[in-house]
């Protein structure tokens, strides 16, 4: 058994040959640079791609795979230069009915063991979805509907960034996901807690109890790979050994989670469209104190307040701890040659957040920016909140 880090949620911005997958993405975002990015520079050792059920993307897919530097594995997922596993997803956008009966939309994300298997969920969803070769398109059916469809090509479903006002299903679909999944509930493993929420804030949820937190990126451009990621104890990197890790399963775990204090997240308090600013006070916050508006976007602290149902925060026993986590690109005073000049030296990022002293960093980049990353490691730089798409932001010494 070895540890290893994972990042479960990267997009493609368009493929090797210029086609567009995800349009709010890098375009320098592609599969083979997505591989080389987690092995030449994160030191993450396994990655989940959720836009491989593009046609266009298996097209990628399969001409990476004739180079020889990657190659798939019967316990799923594809091995490149035996450094890292790449594991082939897709981001599904369903339709569903909240509680006031009104249609609300939520993000899924789509994991498969093989190539084959993707690609034969990709021939059914051009039946949902009008255009297949772009990413986390609306399809014409429930996240009730579309589990059965993941399971038929020996896949599992994962909801995504669980409370973000948009796209989510507890920002905007229901206060319980038992009610929009049913019997099919006990199907679903965990679910991906997003940037603006934390272990802390989910586990005010009892439903919650039997699932296993994810942290991932979201990436939509390679520095933001590994923003937030999980560490796991697995035996070796593949689709079986994952899915073991997070349904804890033959000794297999999830060690622990990493990802961003959730006031750096986009969505974190509740904004004023009007006023343009967070909306300060006690949460749950559902209007503006200065204008009286309610022309709002819900904050993920705020909505996670209403739909509880626990007095007190009780995680379970086996849940694993909630590390912060401020990536490089977070940090006062880095900037992307800055950041260039560390990796060179210490070859990964995992090797800069976790494994070096303060006086390994400063011989790099001096006293100040070091102190940054160390404190920034400690937990002990301040943050102002992020809200209504905008990130929060952290304050150097």
């Amino acid at each position: 058994m070895y540890e290893i880090f994972a990042d479960l949620h990267v997009h493609i911005g368009r493929t090797k040959n210029n086609k567009p997958i995800k349009i709010t993405a890098a375009r320098s975002l592609n599969f083979e640079n997505i591989a080389k990015e987690c092995v030449e520079r994160k030191g993450i050792n396994v990655v989940g791609i959720i836009d491989c059920a593009s046609p266009y993307v298996i097209e990628d897919i399969e001409e990476f795979l004739k180079q020889g530097d990657a190659y798939e594995i019967e316990d799923g997922g594809i091995i490149y230069k035996n450094k890292v596993c790449i594991i082939l997803g897709s981001e599904i956008e369903t339709s569903e009915i909240n509680e006031e009966g009104k249609t609300g939309s939520a993000h899924n994300l789509c994991y498969f063991p093989k190539l084959k298997d993707i690609k034969a969920f990709s021939n059914e969803m051009r039946n949902h979805i009008k255009n297949i070769t772009l990413s986390s398109q609306r399809a014409d059916i429930s996240a009730y509907e579309l589990i059965d469809i993941v399971e038929k090509y020996n896949g599992v479903l994962i909801p995504a960034h669980a409370f973000t006002p948009h796209k989510s299903f507890y920002g905007n679909c229901t206060s319980r996901l038992e009610r929009i999944f049913k019997e099919k509930y006990k199907k679903i493993p965990a679910i991906e807690l997003g940037l603006s929420s934390d272990t802390f804030l989910a586990d005010k949820i009892s439903e919650l109890e039997t699932k296993a937190f994810l942290t991932n990126s979201d990436a939509h451009s390679l520095p933001k790979i590994a923003r937030e990621y999980n560490k796991m104890l697995v035996e070796d990197i593949s689709y079986k050994e994952l899915f073991k890790a997070i349904k804890n399963e033959d000794g297999r775990k999830i060690i622990c989670n990493y990802g961003l204090d959730p006031k750096l997240g986009k969505y974190h308090r509740t904004y004023c469209e009007v006023c343009g600013k967070n909306i300060e006070g006690e949460a749950p916050v559902t209007k503006c104190n200065d204008c009286d508006s309610r022309n709002i976007t819900m904050g993920v602290f705020d909505r996670i307040e209403i739909i509880k149902d626990k007095k007190e925060t009780k995680s379970p026993k086996n849940r694993p701890p909630y590390i912060y986590q401020i990536p490089l690109t977070f940090i006062p005073g880095l900037g992307g040659k800055t950041i260039e000049k560390l990796i060179d030296n210490f070859e990964t990022e995992m090797n800069i957040l976790h494994k070096l002293s303060q006086d390994d960093i400063e011989g790099v980049v001096g006293e100040k920016i070091a102190k940054n990353i160390v404190m920034a490691r400690e937990g002990k730089l301040n943050i102002q909140a992020g809200g209504g798409g905008v990130y929060g932001k952290v304050c150097g010494n």
